[in-house]
């Protein structure tokens, strides 16, 4: 019980953070490229850290090295091609004309912006199938990587003339989605057709896509030398973030809290039969 509201509170926390960067561009003085500048590389260094220091190294542990790594490989082409026929992936190119962000369809944005937020959740309840720990480390990662994309849809929606009010509250209801698709994987469990090791391959797969082709490149892009250093320190402090509170997260909330879980109740199970 305990673990089921942690990871609704987690999945609710890292839903509101990540329409944070909306929230200040809708009220606040600061405009949304500076903001930008400095959520994009602090993303890419949480999503890189949560995969290569906590994702893979879990889907790892007991699993085949070689099997976990064909996954990553394969969900990372998956998402390309994805991304390449459906659009479903938004990116954080600042160099996108203006005449271009006008073209999109307002409804086209909620409805790419409800499934990238369920494929979060995907990704939160899968986690959170191993140990509580990869999965805070994980809702952390996510929110970081939806703070800048979230203010690129708060940015396209009022230009195309909604109202404040309305974009927060559309924003709102999309970002539930996380929580409903967070709350069926976990609900779900030794159900699923597919292993915690794959589920989470393919999520360190999910999260290397985004960081290396949609969200680093826009750092390579920055024209001003002194931003684009600023940008690589940031993103280095994104990793280490998500690297100490990897570390925190599995010494305090523990690693395998889930597992010993499902083998109490297993000898329950066998000791009433």
């Amino acid at each position: 019980m305990n673990e089921w509201i942690l990871l609704i509170v987690a999945a609710l926390f890292g839903s509101v953070i990540s329409l944070a960067g909306g929230v200040y561009l809708l009220y606040g003085k600061w405009g949304a490229k500076k903001l930008q500048r400095i959520a994009v590389p602090f993303a890419a260094g949480a999503l890189l850290a949560a995969a290569f220091v906590d994702l893979l190294p879990e889907a790892m542990e007991g699993s085949d090295a070689h099997m976990v790594s064909l996954v990553v490989l394969v969900s990372f082409l998956v998402f390309f091609l994805l991304e390449r026929t459906l659009s479903w992936f938004h990116h954080h190119h600042e160099h996108e004309s203006e005449g271009a962000a006008h073209r999109r369809n307002s409804s086209l944005v909620i409805i790419g912006d409800s499934l990238h937020n369920f494929i979060d959740g995907l990704a939160i309840g899968a986690s959170f199938l191993v140990s509580p720990a990869t999965g805070i480390v994980t809702t952390i990662a996510i929110a970081a990587h939806e703070i800048p994309q979230e203010i690129g849809d708060f940015g396209l929606l009022l230009s195309k003339g909604m109202r404040r009010r309305n974009v927060l509250l559309v924003n709102l209801l999309s970002a539930c989605a996380t929580v409903v698709a967070a709350v069926a994987v976990y609900a779900l469990g030794g159900q699923l057709p597919v292993s915690e090791p794959i589920l989470l391959a393919v999520t360190a797969g999910f999260f290397i896509y985004i960081a290396a082709s949609d969200i680093i490149p826009t750092i390579h892009a920055e024209p001003k030398r002194r931003t684009a250093n600023i940008q690589a320190v940031v993103l280095v402090a994104g990793v280490l973030f998500v690297g100490l509170t990897t570390s925190l997260a599995h010494e305090y909330i523990g690693g395998h809290d889930h597992e010993a879980h499902e083998v109490d109740m297993h000898e329950h199970d066998t000791h009433e039969d």
